[in-house]
């Protein structure tokens, strides 16, 4: 079985930590990282892309509500960059606002969540999220 990377990009130290829990008491995943604001995690992919010391990450958790740059941005700048764009994209965010809703999927994000707010729903959400998109669904392989 092969482990996956994810990027989350989430500034909500609970639901980071939520969110690695949950990765973490599942099979797939076996990497994750980390940023905290919308400007750090496109220096974080532009990195990887530029120095190619570690390889891009299987699939980016985004939230919408970030410091510095908005998820909005971070998904546009992702979706029309050539290097990255073929790396999907949930948004997973605390937001059920229709026009946020309607704006990601604009910006061509692979999927909108809205997290629950019962821990419990919260953990079981993002295990099935992980399986969807690491077992059941197949995702393009990211070159060196």
């Amino acid at each position: 079985m092969k482990h996956r990377s994810i990027l989350l990009i989430e500034d909500n130290e609970g639901d980071i930590l939520l969110t690695k829990e949950a990765l973490d008491n599942q099979q797939f995943v076996r990497e994750i990282d980390v940023v905290k604001n919308g400007s750090a995690a496109i220096e974080h992919l532009e990195s990887i892309l530029h120095h190619q010391k570690k390889k891009l990450p299987d699939i980016i958790f985004l939230d919408i509500n970030l410091p510095k740059m908005n998820g909005q941005e971070v998904l546009q700048h992702i979706k029309s960059h050539e290097g990255l764009k073929h790396v999907p994209v949930v948004v997973l965010t605390t937001s059920s606002s229709e026009r946020d809703i309607q704006v990601s999927y604009q910006h061509h994000a692979n999927c909108y969540i809205t997290k629950p707010v019962d821990v419990t729903e919260f953990m079981e959400t993002i295990a099935k999220v992980e399986e969807f998109w690491f077992s059941i669904a197949t995702i393009p392989s990211h070159k060196k």
